[in-house]
Parts: structure tokens; C-alpha cells; sequence
């Protein structure tokens, strides 16, 4: 028991001294680190619209964390990494089929921890898919809602709601 009360305590001093470090940063390393958090969704999102108009599914799906628990919400409701790239290739067989896509009005929204660093982020956005050729996904237009987390694989898609 007395063990556990001192690992409590020092566990909870160093939550503490990092969350003090953490706020010692100052509102431009802050901001600085934002930025930086922001640009690194941004470039993944453009590395995700590359992927797709290259017809690469899995490197668009590469995004998205490698999870049991990522989840995807659309016209089913989609859970694990694998049920979700087995959706892709399903509903998107060949290159005419997936087309070009371009994404617009992006709005990232990071959300702090309570130490100052954000590990999640709310982005939301639309998308267009210019084609020539449909299969079993027929919407060339939509919204949608993207939570990210940020783990030690960088930012990733943890779930995401198309409509």
C-alpha cells in the first residue's frame, strides 16, 4: 500500500512539473507548436487527396490509424481499420471509378489537453470527386467530420463521418 501511495505521488508530481513545463512554454511556443500541428494535418489530408487520384488506395488509407477501434460513418457504420479499406476497395474498383478528388473549406480545430498540447484535433471540410464511371458509391459530392489523434505515428484519422 505504501508503495502504491508514493508511486501515486511521484506520478502525480511529474504530471504536474510537465504540465507546468508545458505551460512555461509561453503563448508563442504554443502557438508555434499549433502551427505546426495544423500544418502536418494539412499536409496529410494533401497527401491523402494525391494518394486517391493516383488510384492508391492503400497509401490513402495510410491516414487513417491502423486501429480495431477507427471508425467510419457514412451511409453504414463502419468500425476497424480493415472493414474500412475493404470498403474503399469495394465501392471504388478502378481509376474511373475513384476519379479526381479535391477537398475545400478545410477548418482545423485543435483541442488542447489540459497541459497545453493538442492531441486532438475536429476537422471538418467538403469534397468534390470529378469521374467518369460510378460503382457501388454513387455521391460525387458531401461533408464531412474528421477527428484525428495524435500518436507516435504522428497525426491519424480516428474516426471519420462522410456524408
Amino acid at each position: 500500500m505504501q508503495r502504491f501511495r508514493l508511486a501515486l505521488i511521484l506520478g502525480t508530481i511529474f504530471i504536474g512539473l510537465t504540465c507546468a513545463e508545458a505551460r512555461s512554454m509561453g503563448a508563442q511556443a504554443a502557438s508555434a507548436a499549433q502551427q505546426t500541428d495544423e500544418s502536418e494535418i494539412r499536409a496529410a489530408i494533401q497527401a491523402q487527396t494525391d494518394a486517391w487520384n493516383r488510384a492508391d488506395i492503400p497509401a490513402f488509407m495510410s491516414v487513417y490509424e491502423n486501429s480495431p477501434d477507427t471508425t467510419f460513418i457514412g451511409l453504414n457504420l463502419r468500425k476497424g481499420y480493415e472493414p474500412i479499406l475493404q470498403r474503399y476497395r469495394e465501392n471504388y474498383t478502378t481509376p474511373e471509378q475513384m476519379g479526381t478528388l479535391t477537398f475545400h473549406d478545410i477548418d482545423v480545430r485543435l483541442l488542447p489537453s489540459g497541459c497545453g498540447h493538442s492531441e486532438i484535433a475536429l476537422v471538418t471540410g467538403k469534397f468534390h470527386l470529378a469521374r467518369t464511371a460510378h460503382g457501388e458509391a454513387k455521391k460525387d459530392d458531401g461533408i464531412f467530420s474528421l477527428v484525428w489523434r495524435k500518436g507516435q505515428n504522428g497525426w491519424k484519422i480516428i474516426l471519420d463521418h462522410t456524408t
